[in-house]
């Protein structure tokens, strides 16, 4: 245990010293920050008010085209041609012209613009139009327009968890976001700290040092030090990420939470001397009174997560899913003597971590059937599959299960790659084949 501890206190002084790993440690939440907070600032700045000029030869839809924070209609009773000419000049996003046999003849719709349409633009008015035309034809089947717009609901539903502790808010989206970034995360730390163990086994192979090392060690001492010491250089580095993470959100949350929740009113600077003005400003405040506009629906999704329950089980299943593939990573390390040997060995051991990633969406679909419990008590696949599936809500027996399931798994994957590990470690200028490899878990002494 002496000898471990020392390996394992080398492993991890030596990362954590390193200039990458402070610079990286530092400016990676920085730059995921920045990186999708820039993205964000530029969705909400770009989105702005679109202004929409109207030629109805039907007279049927005047005024019945609802304003909102996104489209501002205008109604013109110039002819198209005159209207083609001074568009340029008139500052409108888009000219509409609707035939005056628009109810036998819906594809004579015609939308112009200077440049090339969006699509969400396009879709906003095709909506309108195709709202209007229904109503009308109801109307005129003897169904009116009370009946109409009493039948229009607007339908915002609220998850709700029954069980044994009671009722509890839930959010199916905050959960599929939470759990696939989770078990992602798992899925990368596992190769970049996998590979780590891998190489430094290699290094010192190659360089001829472990030959001095094993004179006062054993080799599974040496292999369990290597393992264990780059798992707390990736527990270190996970810590610090989430504390400055936390920093860097609570400092964006106060600096921009409120300029994004109110990018609407903002938009409303656009039209305040436009007739629409007031339409749209009722329109903002029920928006607004809904949920607190896009920022505040998130907060509330997030919070109905249970954070306790993901956090505990994301150490647990990232320290076991690190600790069962780096042992098989360092197996692989001391059984090859170049990086050309290595992709043969590599591609065994990855395929049910690449697996598992894959068949996530999969899972998020129905993380209660079948496929979601048995690959999520596979040892193999289970870092990845349960976390996916944690913050949906899993019951405690099957958690528990999946847990022990993974520490013996990683119990056994340990003692082959110790035997492999003992073997190949002092095996120089032979490439071995997998048969040969599996020869060298059975030796004796």
């Amino acid at each position: 245990m002496k000898n471990i501890f020392l390996v394992l206190k080398r492993e991890y002084l030596t990362r954590v010293r390193k200039k990458s790993f402070i610079v990286m440690t530092i400016l990676g939440p920085l730059l995921i920050g920045a990186f999708y907070g820039f993205i964000g600032w530029t969705a909400m700045s770009s989105t702005s008010l679109k202004k929409v000029e109207v030629i109805d030869e039907s007279n049927l839809f005047k005024d019945k085209f609802k304003n909102t924070a996104e489209l501002a209609y205008s109604f013109s009773g110039q002819s198209l041609n005159d209207a083609k000419k001074d568009f340029a000049k008139s500052g409108n996003d888009a000219l509409v012209y609707i035939p005056n046999d628009i109810m036998d003849n819906p594809k004579g719709v015609k939308i112009f613009s200077q440049k090339s349409l969006s699509l969400e633009l396009q879709r906003g008015i095709e909506k309108n139009i195709e709202s209007e035309i229904e109503t009308i034809k109801l109307t005129e089947a003897g169904i009116t327009q009370k009946v109409l717009e009493d039948a229009k609901m607007n339908v915002n539903s609220e998850t709700i968890s029954l069980s044994d502790e009671g009722e509890k808010s839930n959010s199916s989206v905050a959960a599929t976001v939470i759990g696939y970034i989770c078990a992602f995360l798992i899925y990368m730390t596992v190769f970049i700290f996998g590979v780590q163990v891998m190489r430094s086994v290699m290094e010192e192979k190659t360089n001829r040092i472990v030959e001095v090392i094993i004179s006062s060690i054993k080799p599974f001492e040496l292999m369990m030090g290597k393992i264990i010491g780059v798992a707390l250089v990736g527990l270190t580095q996970f810590a610090l990420w989430i504390v400055l993470s936390f920093a860097i959100t609570t400092a964006a949350t106060a600096v921009f939470g409120e300029k994004f929740a109110g990018s609407p009113e903002q938009r409303l600077e656009q039209v305040k001397n436009m007739p629409q003005a007031q339409e749209i400003e009722k329109q903002v405040s029920k928006e607004t009174k809904s949920g607190g506009g896009v920022y505040g629906k998130i907060m509330k999704a997030v919070d109905t997560l249970p954070w306790v329950t993901i956090i505990a089980c994301f150490m647990f299943y990232f320290l076991g899913g690190y600790l069962l593939y780096s042992a098989l990573f360092g197996a692989i390390g001391s059984a090859v003597d170049s990086e050309t040997d290595v992709q043969q060995f590599m591609l065994p051991i990855t395929l049910p971590i690449i697996f598992s990633i894959a068949i996530a969406q999969f899972v998020i679909r129905e993380p209660d059937g079948p496929l979601a419990f048995w690959t999520s008590m596979i040892p193999l696949t289970s870092p990845v599959i349960m976390m996916v599936r944690i913050p949906f809500g899993v019951p405690t027996w099957q958690i528990i299960l999946s847990m022990v399931l993974l520490t013996g798994g990683f119990i056994g994957t340990t003692w082959i790659a110790a035997r492999i590990y003992r073997v190949g470690i002092l095996m120089f200028g032979k490439k071995p084949t997998l048969k040969e490899i599996g020869k060298w878990i059975f030796y004796k002494g």
